[in-house]
């Protein structure tokens, strides 16, 4: 049985995370779940960004280490992640800001069958 996968990433923000991974090397996200720009997944070089005991990882996404805090992912747990990218400049230290674009999340339920598939979390 083929584990269905907790995080995704759109092709259009993979092309972003790959011109970031030329210019920074290993990346890193993480959602936090705090208000305003908190609540959206952030990029960093891979670590810069202190990973605790109350993160959770969630997978990989274009071959990069994806974390949420554990309270965040309480709401989350239910739903597929997909990062994504739009136009548009977050206020936050995440690396995609200064290209003019910010990583954003879409998600969806997942599905009776699909929770019989999760890999654990």
């Amino acid at each position: 049985m083929t584990p269905v996968q907790r995080v995704q990433v759109t092709d259009e923000a993979a092309k972003v995370i790959e011109r970031l991974r030329r210019k920074h090397g290993d990346l890193m996200f993480h959602q936090s779940g705090g208000c305003c720009d908190g609540s959206s997944p952030m990029c960093f070089k891979a670590g810069t960004f202190r990973i605790g005991a109350n993160d959770v990882f969630l997978g990989k996404i274009a071959d990069c280490p994806f974390y949420m805090s554990r309270s965040q992912y309480e709401y989350w747990k239910h739903t597929q992640l997909t990062i994504d990218v739009t136009k548009g400049r977050g206020a936050s230290f995440s690396l995609e800001i200064p290209l003019g674009v910010r990583f954003i999340i879409r998600s969806r339920l997942f599905t009776a069958e699909e929770r019989k598939k999760l890999n654990p979390g």
